[in-house]
């Protein structure tokens, strides 16, 4: 796993934490801590999310690769 895919990871991450705690409790953590649902930050951050999640899609169509020991 490459530092893109961690990287995509963690954003898809922070998104579903993000929206199960809209769902339980009504409470968006990014707006929060940002400064509300149309602040700047919280849309650069709900953007990335998105697009992070885009990215993670490829995930279900990468052949997986399994390390082979030569010793």
């Amino acid at each position: 796993m490459d530092t893109l895919d961690r990287l995509a990871l963690i954003l898809v991450i922070i998104g579903a934490l993000n929206w199960g705690l809209i769902g339980l409790f009504e409470f968006d953590l990014v707006a929060n801590l940002f400064g509300g649902q149309n602040a700047a930050l919280s849309r650069l951050i709900y953007s990335l999310v998105g697009l992070a999640g885009l990215y993670s899609i490829t995930f279900l169509f990468r052949e997986e690769t399994v390390p082979t020991d030569e010793s």
